[in-house]
């Protein structure tokens, strides 16, 4: 089975085939595919029904601001990362579920707005957080309408786009001169895929429907003309994921719930085995790059 990739449109082969061993939301098979040339991990087709594997459990809600204040502690690390390089002005997040980061970003001094595609999330980061959401799951349109930012930061979003290259032409064209993007996302060239294949968490099938290499995510970037701030998979939220990659592997194993939090634990263990390993630049399960765009 072949396809042509969806960034270079190489022949692709089939790389491999999962079901959604996160959520369980059904027992379709999907395939994988990747390209012999820029690398990319893709599915195809990608599936009709794609929002019922966003169930409601999905997004957590908060009933409270409360709760919000002590969520968003574990995030302070994004805001601290983002006001390394900008400390103030306009902000957008696309995809914030609930709003944690966007919370923190508030709080800073910026001026913030978000897109995201859960009314319920919209509800609450209206009403609780006090941010301007636009309700959408089509982040390209919506950034043509708007005004410039000066920071646009995506999550672990871009590899649930169906078309994340016009999505970045639609980031680049959306940021004021200086204004950076910040992007994190699963990196396809960890140790724990190699290790996990089609059982790795971040695999995630059928949302996750992309696995960026983190090289060519950075050549994207930079073939616009952008330059090259951060590239790494060191950083504080990218070593986070490395201890949930282990835990969720070996709680997938089983749909018991003691032996989940006897495998959970096992994983932990596991996971600070290998950290010398994952902590290795490249190695890690996720990455976060920064680009800012230049001035003319």
């Amino acid at each position: 089975m072949k396809k042509n990739c969806p960034n270079c449109y190489s022949e692709s082969l089939i790389y491999f085939q999962s079901r959604d061993y996160n959520r369980s939301v059904s027992q379709e098979v999907f395939n994988h595919y990747k390209c012999s040339q820029c690398k990319l991990i893709f599915i195809s087709p990608i599936p009709g029904n794609l929002a019922d594997y966003y169930p409601e459990t999905y997004h957590f809600i908060p009933d409270s601001d409360e709760y919000l204040e002590t969520a968003s502690i574990p995030e302070r690390y994004k805001i601290e990362l983002v006001q390394r390089f900008i400390c103030s002005g306009r902000l957008l997040e696309i995809g914030p579920s609930y709003g944690t980061f966007i919370y923190l970003a508030k709080k800073a001094g910026f001026e913030v707005d978000a897109i995201e595609m859960d009314i319920k999330c919209c509800q609450f980061l209206d009403t609780i957080v006090g941010v301007n959401v636009i309700n959408s799951s089509d982040p390209v349109s919506v950034l043509q309408q708007r005004k410039s930012y000066d920071v646009i930061v995506l999550w672990h979003v871009i590899e649930h786009l169906s078309d994340p290259w016009e999505t970045l032409d639609a980031i680049y064209d959306g940021l004021n001169p200086g204004g950076i993007v910040v992007l994190a996302a699963p990196n396809p060239d960890s140790f724990q895929f190699k290790i996990m294949g089609r059982y790795w968490p971040h695999v995630d099938a059928p949302r996750h429907l992309i696995l960026i290499p983190m090289r060519l995510l950075a050549e994207k970037l930079e073939a616009k003309g952008m330059q090259k701030e951060l590239v790494t998979t060191t950083d504080k939220g990218s070593i986070g994921w490395n201890r949930f990659g282990w835990e969720f592997f070996f709680t997938n194993l089983s749909s018991n719930s003691y032996i989940k939090k006897v495998l959970r634990l096992i994983g932990q263990l596991v996971s600070l085995l290998f950290s010398p390993i994952e902590k290795t630049e490249c190695k890690g399960s996720a990455y976060t790059i920064i680009f800012r765009k230049k001035y003319k």
